[in-house]
């Protein structure tokens, strides 16, 4: 399911300036189906909250014209209540209750998880009334329910690790759409992976057998560009 399966799409404002975390940023939540626009500094995001009807902001601390903080404090000055998310690569607990203080909804640490971001969203979006309240994913017998982070097969539970989690959650909520392996590497293990991309591949073969994923497969390998989920294979299994 997807920002915009039940609803007007989902308006996101992500104030970053390192380009990586933006593009990041911007497909990952592009692929969800929200839609993003990009402020690469405080000035410019100002501008954009100000004017804009954004349903979420994701605000990084520190900015080159304007730190977060302060943005954050003058967004709700001015009696803007849109959600905050605030990103920054500072750990400690004070900076973190300096982020809520000012004004945050929530506090998320460089570098992250981009299923983790996902539902921190889902959250701030659900307290408003903005995200469908059933998001369960399903394909015949499988069953996958993002917010419980909890799978089924027909009925019985299948025990996944995190990365095969995230995995097939990425696949059931795009079917039939082809993944490459820089796409999952980005999207599952991070935008700052620098690992064996072959991990993909150990991955997903250890997903299939989980799933008891036999030709022609759930979870087909598109030769030279990646990898789909096609649910019909699900569906017919269940026939």
């Amino acid at each position: 399911m997807t920002a915009s399966s039940s609803q007007k799409m989902v308006r996101v404002l992500v104030v970053e300036d390192e380009p990586t975390i933006t593009e990041f940023l911007r497909i990952g939540l592009g692929y969800e189906g929200y839609q993003v626009d990009i402020a690469e500094d405080g000035a410019t995001g100002l501008r954009l909250a100000e004017s804009g009807d954004y349903d979420l902001i994701i605000l990084d601390l520190m900015l080159p014209d304007m730190d977060g903080l302060d943005l954050c404090r003058r967004l709700r000055a001015a009696g803007r209540e849109v959600p905050i998310l605030m990103l920054t690569a500072r750990r400690e607990v004070a900076d973190r209750v300096a982020g809520l203080d000012a004004g945050a909804d929530d506090y998320l640490t460089k570098p992250f998880s981009f299923e983790e971001l996902l539902a921190r969203i889902r959250v701030q979006l659900r307290h408003r009334g903005k995200a469908p309240h059933d998001a369960t994913l399903r394909a015949g017998r499988l069953a996958l329910n993002p917010e419980t982070r909890e799978v089924t097969l027909g009925g019985r539970p299948l025990h996944l690790t995190p990365t095969e989690f995230d995995l097939l959650r990425l696949f059931m909520a795009h079917p039939r759409r082809v993944f490459s392996k820089e796409v999952l590497l980005s999207r599952v293990w991070g935008y700052d992976y620098l690992g064996d991309p072959n991990i993909v591949e150990v991955h997903i073969s250890h997903l299939r057998d989980k799933l008891g994923d036999r030709p022609p497969r759930l979870i087909r390998t598109v030769y030279g560009a990646g990898y789909a989920f096609h649910p019909e294979e699900a569906e017919d299994d269940a026939a």
